[in-house]
């Protein structure tokens, strides 16, 4: 095994030698590294995740959680790597600094852990704002979009091991992509990059190469999409908050099928 970083690909920085049908291959391994997400100099969470796209995912769960109230509460971010990890060190406008300390939640979490150190239930059901209406998609566009997301991830094609989100207009065209190894950081990054590019999240929607959990409709319909589509299933708890969100949900959405769980109105059939 040679897990030096590699310069093509320093999100997958091992390399071990595999046997298919009997003769030796190369396997490319990707990188989970502990990331420290710092506001003001307090550490508030630390989540196992890819090392790419990092601002992105800064931001998008900085704006997911509820910590900014958008992109202009996050003033400065600066990216320090170290033996342990990598920390991700904001500086963020007070008001948003002081509801944060009220909050008194600090997260220590595996994977994408959504909900670890959730220190109540009622912060488990944390209120959003319902997405607005309108917007709609034709299946086929739907399917396009869910198409050109398996064609944009590179560091899935290398290592089979990571979750993307991609946000497409209305028209189908998959405009932003991001992968992680867990599904609520590549969300994030998507919700982050959204933002740092100054595009409308109601412009579009949102799809994604896993289930569509509770906390993944969750974050979607905090950034205001109005559409999540999902290659797999959603949980029961996913769709209930998605109908009373607003928010459209699809399932099942691979080779011209799909399943929509709530406000169907959105996805058309021409």
């Amino acid at each position: 095994m040679n897990c030096a970083t590699m310069d093509t690909l320093p999100e997958a920085s091992c390399q071990v030698v595999a046997w298919r049908h009997g003769l030796a291959a190369t396997e490319t391994v990707v990188e989970e590294v502990p990331v420290a997400l710092v506001y003001n100099g307090i550490s508030h969470a630390v989540l196992l995740a890819t090392p790419m796209d990092l601002e992105d995912f800064a931001l998008g769960f900085s704006l997911g959680e509820g910590i900014l109230a958008g992109a202009s509460d996050l003033y400065d971010m600066d990216v320090q790597q170290s033996a342990q990890g990598i920390a991700l060190q904001m500086t963020i406008a007070s008001g948003a600094m002081h509801a944060l300390k009220l909050r008194r939640r600090s997260l220590a979490g595996r994977t994408g852990c959504g909900l670890c150190g959730t220190e109540s239930l009622d912060q488990v059901a944390r209120p959003i704002a319902p997405v607005q209406a309108g917007g709609s998609v034709s299946a086929p566009a739907l399917h396009a979009a869910m198409s050109a997301l398996k064609d944009r991830q590179v560091l899935h094609q290398a290592t089979g091991a990571v979750h993307a989100a991609g946000w497409a207009g209305w028209d189908g065209r998959l405009q932003l992509a991001r992968e992680d190894v867990g599904r609520h950081n590549a969300l994030d990054k998507l919700i982050g990059a959204l933002a740092y590019a100054g595009i409308d999240p109601r412009d579009g929607f949102a799809v994604v190469t896993s289930r569509a959990s509770f906390e993944m409709v969750h974050k979607a319909a905090a950034a205001g999409i109005r559409l999540l589509a999902a290659i797999s299933a959603p949980t029961a708890m996913a769709v209930r908050l998605a109908e009373q969100g607003g928010l459209t949900l699809a399932g099942f959405v691979r080779q011209d099928r799909q399943v929509v769980y709530a406000h169907a109105q959105r996805v058309r059939m021409d």
